[in-house]
This record gives structure tokens, C-alpha cells and sequence, in this order.
């Protein structure tokens, strides 16, 4: 009988402990604790999506981590010159803050751009340096009962998460109407995405495109030839009120034309522009 319990205890220990270390390498804190401190990650995907831009899949140091960030949030990304000079650079991820074991970044290559034509240098299975969350606007479901949405270029990546974030939530009943001006339709990213979940969602969510020019393109649905006007914005975004909001973010000439520009990343700067004259207010517009 002494020999049976000799051997039962041990394995009965063992087995606990196999449970216990099952479940304790099951739980890794998010990559992103705000601390300051600069991550390493893995290149491990490239995906172009127009002649200038894709999107850039980078890997977590574990499979089933989370970024940390929340909506909406961006991180930054370093690297070093030859020189010995840090290059810094912010961008929004557009996966959802939720996934796991990596993150996507929509990338377009600048001719003057240091980060951008470093990141397009890049091969699989390089690293690259980021640290953050960065928070720039804490989404709350229903916050709002409408917003508006103007983006420009590869401004559309924060507008993007906002838009995900507020419809993967049945419970979040706000509604959205993004404008989204691109210099022509090859050049408006994520418009697949974007379609999908208007499609999806056609009752919380609207979409209209603006183009510089169409020319012989052929994927023309829902695009308009011309500018983002005073006009349009009144005819299609919610009006100044407690129960709406405008969320800007695009290239320096838009903000000039539409909302005026920020002072500084933490002051936001008084609204001008086509947004001054329609008279929204600075509690009313949040340019990112």
C-alpha cells in the first residue's frame, strides 16, 4: 500500500503542475504597456495595395498577445540612421485593437518620407522598433448619437479604426457618414474594407468617395469627381450639436481648407475653415 501512495503523490503533483503551466503560459500581458520602452518586432507580411502604399503585417514576441492599444490609439516606430540619428515617425494600426499575435500598419511611401521609405525597405523577417499606445481619442459607445468622418489619404487609417470599433459592437447604435478624398480611385485605400462594411451596415454606416479625378477608372461606385465642398459637408454630415461629433484627419492642405490646423498635439487649435463658417465649435471637432 506504501509503494501504491510512493508513486501516486508524485504523479498527481506532476499532473497539477503540467495544469498549472498550461495555463500560465495561456495569459501574456499586452505588447504595449505605455511604459516608454521600444519593442522589436517581426516583419512577417507585405501586402501591396496601391502603386505607393501597403500593408505591413508585424508579429508579436507571442501568438496569443494583444497590442494593448484601444481605440483610437497609434504607436510609434523608430529606427536608427547610419548617421546615428533616431528617425520617429506615428501610425495608426488598422487591425482590431483586439486581435491577437500581431498587428497591420497601411504604409505609403513619401519621396521625402525617412520612416515611410525605411519600412518600404524592409524585408521579411526584419525588425522594426515601436513603442506606445499613443492615445489620441478614447472611444465610448453612444457616446454620440451620429458622427462625421472626414479623411484624406492615409488619414483614413484612425477614421478606419473608429469606424471598426463602433461596428463590431451591436450595442453601439452610433451612427457614421465618412468623406473620403483621394487624389484618384487606385489611390483610396481600404476602399474594399470600407464597402464591405457599408454593405454590411447599411443603416449605421455611410460611405461617400472623392476624387481628384476619375479618369478611366473602372471600380467608380459611390465616387464623385471634385473636392470635399462646403457644400457636401453640409448636405451629409450630422450639424453642430452636443449629440454629434466631426473627427478630420488627412494632409495639412485639408485641414487648412476644412477644420483649421492643430497647435499642438495637445491643443487642438480653434475650428476654422469649412467647418468655422458651417459653425462648429472646438467641443464639436476633433482633428487627429
Amino acid at each position: 500500500m506504501s509503494k501504491i501512495f510512493k508513486f501516486a503523490i508524485p504523479a498527481a503533483a506532476l499532473a497539477g503542475g503540467a495544469f498549472y503551466y498550461k495555463s500560465a503560459i495561456a495569459v501574456y500581458p499586452p505588447v504595449f504597456q505605455g511604459d516608454g520602452q521600444w519593442i522589436d518586432l517581426k516583419l512577417t507580411n507585405i501586402k501591396p495595395v496601391s502603386h505607393d502604399t501597403s500593408i505591413y503585417t508585424f508579429a508579436f514576441p507571442e501568438s496569443n498577445q494583444t497590442s494593448g492599444l484601444i481605440t483610437a490609439s497609434a504607436i510609434l516606430t523608430k529606427y536608427v540612421t547610419p548617421k546615428g540619428s533616431n528617425v520617429v515617425r506615428p501610425y495608426t494600426p488598422i487591425t482590431d485593437v483586439n486581435d491577437k499575435g500581431k498587428f497591420e500598419l497601411l504604409v505609403k511611401t513619401y519621396e521625402n518620407g525617412k520612416m515611410s521609405k525605411h519600412i518600404k525597405e524592409l524585408n521579411v523577417n526584419d525588425t522594426l522598433a515601436f513603442k506606445g499606445p499613443i492615445l489620441k481619442w478614447k472611444w465610448t459607445p453612444n457616446e454620440f448619437k451620429e458622427i462625421g468622418l472626414i479623411g484624406g489619404g492615409t488619414g483614413i487609417t484612425p477614421l478606419y479604426q473608429v469606424i471598426h470599433e463602433v461596428l463590431k459592437n451591436d450595442s453601439d447604435r452610433t451612427k457614421i457618414t465618412l468623406l473620403y478624398g483621394s487624389k484618384s480611385v487606385e489611390d483610396t485605400l481600404l476602399k474594399s474594407e470600407l464597402d464591405k462594411l457599408a454593405a454590411k451596415h447599411p443603416d449605421r454606416f455611410q460611405v461617400k468617395y472623392f476624387v481628384d479625378s476619375i479618369g478611366d477608372s473602372k471600380d467608380v461606385t459611390n465616387v464623385n469627381e471634385g473636392f470635399i465642398t462646403k457644400e457636401v459637408i453640409e448636405k451629409n454630415l450630422p450639424k453642430p450639436s452636443d449629440a454629434s461629433h466631426i473627427f478630420i484627419c488627412g494632409p495639412p492642405p485639408m485641414y487648412k481648407a476644412i477644420s483649421g490646423v492643430k497647435v499642438s498635439p495637445s491643443d487642438q487649435g480653434e475650428v476654422t475653415g469649412i467647418l468655422g463658417e458651417l459653425g462648429y465649435n472646438k467641443a464639436q471637432v476633433f482633428k487627429f
